[in-house]
């Protein structure tokens, strides 16, 4: 696993495709902007079960709110 430690605004680039941006932290949370192309799955990893199957997100960009390291 790879650990990287951004500010606000700060980016991280996966690949040529996947831009990930730290939007905003506070309380403990960290709210991440995602561009990817509309075919690039995104899933939170909380909300998938093996009965559910995977909770794809179908936006091109969106916003999440995840728990900071």
């Amino acid at each position: 696993m790879l650990v990287l430690s951004r500010k606000v605004n700060e980016r991280i680039l996966i690949g040529d495709d996947i831009e990930i941006t730290v939007l905003k932290t506070s309380g403990g949370r960290v709210k991440l902007g995602i561009s990817a192309d509309a075919f690039v799955s995104i899933r939170r990893a909380e909300v998938q079960t093996e009965e559910d199957g995977p909770q794809t997100l179908p936006m091109r960009e969106i916003a999440v709110a995840a728990e900071s390291a």
